[in-house]
C-alpha cells in the first residue's frame, strides 16, 4: 500500500511542478507587458501626446502659416496624416471625429489652403472649408498675353506673369514677374516642357521672353506658391503641351495645311481680331490671304509689339517693322500674339464658307463686316470712321 502511494506522488509531483512554473511565467510576462505600456503612455504624455486618438490642440492656431494642398479627387479623411506632420492638428483620430462631424467636410475644394500650426481639429476642418483661406487658382482665359497690356486711357489688362505673382503671395514672398520673365528668355524650352513642334521656333526668338507666348493654354491652373519662377513656367508649360498633343494637334495642323505651332498663331489671330460668334469667319479670311497670298494687315499683330494699345492703329505704328506686324511682314507673326482657346483653334480648323479678303469692325457693339472686295471694304471703313470706333487717341 504504501509502494502504490509512493508511485503515485513520483508520478504526480513533475506536473504540479510544471503547471506552477507557467503559472509564474504568465504573471511576469503580465507585469512587463503592464509595465511596458505604462511606460509608451507615460513617454507619449512627455512628448505632447501627439499619437494618442483623441489629442487635440485648443483655438484657432499660434499664427504660424502652413500651406497645405487638397489634391484631385482626395477627400477630408486622406489630410489628416500630413496634417499632423505640419503640426496644424494634434493628432489624425481628433481630426478624423471633427470631420465625420462636421456635415459639409465632403464638399471640399481642390486646391492650395493657407491653415495655422496648432489649430483644434475642428478650426482646422473649417478652415479648410472657408474660401477665404483658398490660395487663389491661376485663371488664364483666352486672348491672355504673357505680359501686361497698357490700354491707351490708362487701363492695364495683366498678363499671365502679373497674374502668377499675385496668386503665389504667401505672407508676403512672391514670385516676382521679372524672375518668370528671366526664365522664359533664357531657360532653354525643352527644359520648360514646350513640346517638340514648337522648340525651333520659341528658339529663334532668342532671349525674349514672349518666345513662349501661347503655349500656355487657357484654363484654370493650381499652383504652389512654394515653386520658383522655373517650377511654375515648367509646370503650366508641362501640362499645356500634354493637353495639346492629346487632341492630336499635329494632325489637325496638317489637315489645314499648317503646322502646330502656324495652328497656334493663327488661332490667337482669331482670339484678339475677332468678336464672339465670328471666329470662323476670320478663320476664314486668314487662310483665304494666306492662299492668295496677301499680308494679313491685322492690327492686332500691330499692338503686341506695341508699349500702350489701342484699338485704331496710326499709320507710323503699321509701318513698324517687328516680328508679329503683319502690315510690315508677310505670312503669320513669327510667334502666338497671345493663348488661344480652344473655340479659336477650332475655328481655324473648321473656317465659315466665303471668299472673304477683308473685315473691319463698324460699331462699339462689335459689329463686323465682311467682304471680298477693297472697294466694299473701304465703304465700311468710312463707316467705322464716322462711328469713331477707328478713332485714335494718340
Amino acid at each position: 500500500m504504501s509502494r502504490n502511494t509512493s508511485r503515485v506522488d513520483k508520478r504526480m509531483e513533475p506536473v504540479y511542478v510544471k503547471r506552477r512554473q507557467r503559472g509564474l511565467a504568465v504573471f511576469i510576462a503580465s507585469i512587463i507587458l503592464i509595465v511596458g505600456a505604462v511606460g509608451y503612455i507615460a513617454f507619449q504624455n512627455l512628448r505632447g501626446g501627439d499619437t494618442q486618438a483623441g489629442a487635440d490642440y485648443e483655438g484657432e492656431g499660434n499664427g504660424t502659416v502652413e500651406l497645405v494642398q487638397v489634391a484631385e479627387g482626395s477627400s477630408m479623411s486622406q489630410l489628416g496624416p500630413g496634417l499632423v506632420d505640419k503640426g496644424i492638428v494634434k493628432s489624425d483620430g481628433a481630426f478624423q471625429t471633427a470631420a465625420a462631424n462636421n456635415p459639409d467636410a465632403a464638399a471640399i475644394q481642390p486646391g492650395f489652403y493657407r491653415l495655422q500650426q496648432e489649430m483644434s481639429a475642428e478650426s482646422a476642418v473649417a478652415a479648410l472649408l472657408n474660401p477665404d483661406n483658398k490660395v487663389d487658382m491661376l485663371d488664364v482665359p483666352g486672348g491672355l498675353t504673357l505680359t501686361d497690356v497698357n490700354v491707351v486711357g490708362g487701363d492695364v489688362r495683366y498678363g499671365v506673369f502679373s497674374l502668377i505673382n499675385q496668386v503665389t503671395c504667401n505672407d508676403g514672398e512672391c514670385v516676382e514677374v521679372a524672375d518668370l520673365e528671366n526664365v522664359a528668355a533664357t531657360v532653354d524650352p525643352v527644359e520648360l516642357g514646350a513640346p517638340e513642334w514648337a522648340v525651333d521656333a520659341v528658339r529663334a526668338r532668342g532671349n525674349d521672353p514672349k518666345r513662349l507666348e501661347g503655349l500656355i493654354a487657357p484654363g484654370q491652373y493650381v499652383l504652389d506658391p512654394n515653386m520658383s519662377a522655373q517650377e511654375i513656367l515648367t509646370d503650366l508649360i508641362t501640362r499645356s503641351t500634354q493637353r495639346y498633343n492629346e487632341t492630336d494637334i499635329v494632325n489637325r495642323a496638317q489637315a489645314i495645311g499648317l503646322s502646330p505651332y502656324e495652328l497656334l498663331v493663327a488661332a490667337s489671330l482669331v482670339e484678339r481680331e475677332a468678336p464672339a460668334g465670328d471666329f470662323d469667319k476670320v478663320a476664314r479670311v486668314i487662310l483665304n490671304r494666306l492662299e492668295e497670298p496677301m499680308r494679313l494687315e491685322f492690327d492686332s499683330t500691330v499692338n503686341y509689339g506695341l508699349p500702350d494699345v489701342e484699338l485704331a492703329t496710326t499709320d507710323e505704328d503699321r509701318a513698324t517693322v517687328t516680328p508679329w506686324n503683319t502690315y510690315a511682314k508677310d505670312g503669320l507673326p513669327d510667334t502666338p500674339i497671345a493663348s488661344p482657346s480652344d473655340e479659336a483653334i477650332a475655328a481655324m480648323e473648321n473656317p465659315a464658307d466665303g471668299e472673304w479678303l477683308f473685315f473691319v469692325t463698324v460699331a462699339a457693339d462689335g459689329r463686323t463686316v465682311f467682304t471680298n472686295t477693297y472697294e466694299e471694304h473701304l465703304r465700311y471703313v468710312d463707316e467705322a470712321l464716322n462711328s469713331g470706333i477707328l478713332d485714335t487717341q494718340r
